[in-house]
């Protein structure tokens, strides 16, 4: 099983609505950029494993740079906590976490 650039993006767009409902207008944009870099970084890693051109902790690493981008961008938003943004965060690799580490063979996320 291969990871779909889109459908990835889509899923954790989908997962974080629900949590930034009443920042939605705003951040909209950013949630979509960021996912769309989430998941191509998936996309990578995947690639790489299959090339035996990356370890696990290699790969971990690129999920915690990304995580920390994802954070960063929303954390700009006015109006956005924390919490608001780690519960996003959260629920956006939850709706992609076995999908990603099906297709990996790694538990990354």
């Amino acid at each position: 099983m291969s990871l779909n650039l889109a459908a990835l993006a889509k899923d954790m767009l989908n997962a974080t609505k629900p949590i930034l409902e009443g920042y939605w207008k705003e951040v909209k944009p950013f949630v979509e950029k960021e996912s769309k870099n989430f998941a191509q970084n998936l996309l990578m890693i995947e690639k790489l494993k299959k090339q035996d051109k990356i370890t696990k902790d290699e790969a971990l690493l690129h999920i915690q740079i990304q995580k920390n981008s994802y954070r960063t961008v929303l954390l700009a938003v006015e109006g956005l906590g924390l919490i608001a943004v780690e519960n996003a965060l959260n629920a956006a690799i939850g709706a992609i976490k076995k999908a990603v580490n099906t297709a990996i063979g790694w538990n990354l996320l």
